[in-house]
């Protein structure tokens, strides 16, 4: 005998409120009745491995989503756990009340095979955001029970009775309403599964039940039929072997169970990882290279990173990472969960422990995206020096693309920046590519070497050194010991830059004319950075190539009065600033008529301002 009663709301908002508000998009009640499928063949399989489920041989977990424009209806069918009576009154009636904490209680620690999704207890009510009426039949595995019917058009009343169902597992049958027809086509159906469910870890088929389907494929099955019969009659009209007959194909989910991140990484081979990001992202550049992630503490996650190859400024760039709750799509381009400065990366994320709100499809802000972060900027630098380290010749390849967004992590990122230090890569002019402590020591010993032959080639010089320092008493003929000098500071090592080759031409030609070198700086983020490096190193100063003149192209011939002067006027007139400061030098090389410096202090604050 059938029972009516009334549906127990444990929520202070009420059910139609519920329908209208539970979710952003309403395409997602897909993914949560696919995802309550998958749930109800995961906790069987956990019955399975714990021996309280014996399958039969041949008993294939399977969910099912089934389209009939016809009768406007959607169905998701599953052969999981099922349902009695008391636990579809336990479960459904009381919104909000999900049975897989439940069930995790009982069955913690047994079997950690597979993961149960859903913990929320409101994505089946999202049916009713696009249905009139949801009907559920079901059969629970357990022996001796029968089959249950509930039914409820999505008010404060419902129906529960005994069934008619065959077989284990439970069926769900929306009766769509007028706006939402949409959602009994095949091909909107397959694009809404394939953008939340192409990785769950059960095998997902999509069928379309209605008469004009089944007479699609009667028609299909009648020329391949026709086709068969015809390469047969012509085989045995020329004596030869009849040809395979071509079959009807397999119906094959329309998702894959064992995503590449959820393998080890040693299991992936580069191809793999080159198809999985054509695939996910729909990008057919190969990426420069990837970051497999796994672990498991503090927090669960599994993921794959790549970094794409850039050519577009930082600020134009967004994020475009996907993340998952057990191999159920949740959200995508979501910035909470990436370093800012590796908002160019492309990739996955799976994580459980990321805290979701009831729609799954935004993050609270908490201690666990915090760490999350931490590990991938880990992750990152480990991957980056590790390059540097075993495969300097690819790490030089990319590091122009990867570059900017690396300088700016080292400048956002403390603890980025004490790991990536001494990786990070400068271009000289000869275009090779060198760390700063190469660089650094590459000048120093070019330094040595020139004021080695500038010293060999001075001896009357050195004869006069060698005068000064030895003075004589005349009236003793005793040396007289010379004062010591006081010690100076040493200076520090200056490390030239280039932001424009083509304007800085002029300098560049008189630095390789000098056996001089620079440095290849022309990002935005390249101006805070250098002062980073310069915070860090108090030996160490970068000047632009045009910001002052150094010693070695300097003559030693002074300028006379009267050119400073009229020089001086020349510019305070032009510039309209009677009290500008001109200072003028003799050059060293007769083929560069003049050049005009700027400070590097005042260039940096005008830099600044730019920004």
């Amino acid at each position: 005998m059938a029972k009516t009663g009334k549906l127990s709301i444990n929520s202070e908002n009420m059910l139609p409120i519920i329908k209208k508000w539970l979710y952003s998009d309403h395409d997602i009640f897909i993914r949560e009745q696919v995802a309550n499928a998958c749930d109800a063949i995961t906790k069987l399989k956990k019955l399975e491995g714990v021996g309280e489920f014996r399958p039969e041989e041949d008993y294939k977990y399977q969910v099912h989503v089934v389209v009939n424009p016809d009768e406007k209806t959607l169905k998701f069918i599953d052969n999981g756990i099922g349902m009695t009576y008391d636990e579809v009154e336990k479960y459904i009636t009381q919104i909000a009340f999900s049975g897989a904490s439940e069930f995790l209680k009982k069955y913690e620690g047994k079997t950690d095979q597979d993961q149960i999704i859903g913990h929320f207890g409101l994505g089946f009510y999202s049916a009713f955001m696009v249905a009139d009426e949801v009907h559920i039949d079901t059969l629970s595995y357990l022996d001796g029970e029968k089959p249950v019917h509930w039914e409820s058009d999505g008010q404060s009343d419902y129906t529960i009775e005994e069934g008619n169902k065959q077989g284990i597992g439970t069926e769900i049958t929306l009766y769509l309403n007028d706006d939402s027809y949409e959602f009994c086509n095949e091909f909107r159906v397959r694009e809404i599964l394939q953008k939340y469910c192409s990785f769950m870890p059960i095998p997902i088929f999509l069928e379309d039940v209605s008469a004009g389907a089944k007479k699609r494929e009667e028609e299909e099955d009648a020329r391949r039929n026709e086709r068969n019969a015809k390469a047969k009659a012509e085989a045995e009209e020329k004596g030869e072997e009849a040809p395979e007959p071509e079959v009807k194909p397999e119906k094959l989910p329309i998702n894959d169970t064992n995503p590449l991140w959820t393998r080890m990484a040693s299991e992936c081979k580069d191809e793999d990882y080159k198809e999985f990001y054509r695939k996910v992202f729909n990008d057919y550049k190969e990426p420069l290279f990837w970051i497999h992630l796994r672990t498991e503490y503090p927090f669960n996650l599994r993921g794959i990173l790549y970094f794409p190859k850039i050519n577009t400024e930082y600020d134009a760039l967004e994020s475009q990472i996907k993340l998952y709750n057990n191999q159920v799509f949740i959200a995508d381009n979501i910035k909470e969960v990436i370093p800012e400065f590796l908002m160019t990366m492309k990739g996955v994320i799976d994580c459980p422990d990321l805290p979701l709100n009831v729609s799954r499809s935004a993050l609270q802000n908490d201690g666990t995206v915090k760490k999350i972060c931490d590990y991938i900027s880990k992750k990152v630098a480990d991957k980056l020096s590790g390059m540097c380290k075993t495969q300097r010749e690819d790490y030089e390849k990319y590091w122009d693309d990867i570059s900017p967004f690396i300088k700016y992590g080292c400048v956002r990122d403390v603890k980025f920046a004490d790991k990536m230090m001494d990786y990070m890569l400068f271009k000289d002019l000869d275009d090779k590519y060198l760390t700063l402590k190469e660089y650094v020591e590459k000048n120093k010993l070019a330094a040595e070497e020139a004021e080695k032959k500038e010293a060999d080639s001075s001896e009357e010089n050195a004869a006069e050194e060698s005068i000064e320092q030895e003075v004589i008493d005349t009236a003793t003929g005793e040396t007289i010991e010379s004062e010591p000098e006081e010690e100076k500071e040493p200076e520090k090592a200056t490390v030239f830059y280039v932001t424009d080759e083509v304007q800085q031409a002029q300098y560049i030609g008189m630095f390789r004319k000098n056996g001089k070198d620079a440095v290849i700086l022309k990002h935005n983020i390249d101006q805070p950075f250098i002062t980073q490096l310069e915070q860090r190193n108090e030996k160490l100063k970068f000047a632009r190539i045009d910001s002052e003149v150094a010693d070695d192209f300097l003559g030693e011939e002074e300028v006379r009065k009267e050119d400073i002067d009229s020089l001086t006027e020349t510019f305070r007139k032009n510039l309209e600033n009677e009290k500008l400061d001109v200072k003028v030098q003799n050059m060293k090389d007769d083929d560069v008529a003049a050049v005009m410096t700027l400070s590097e202090e005042n260039r940096r604050m005008q830099d600044m301002m730019k920004m």
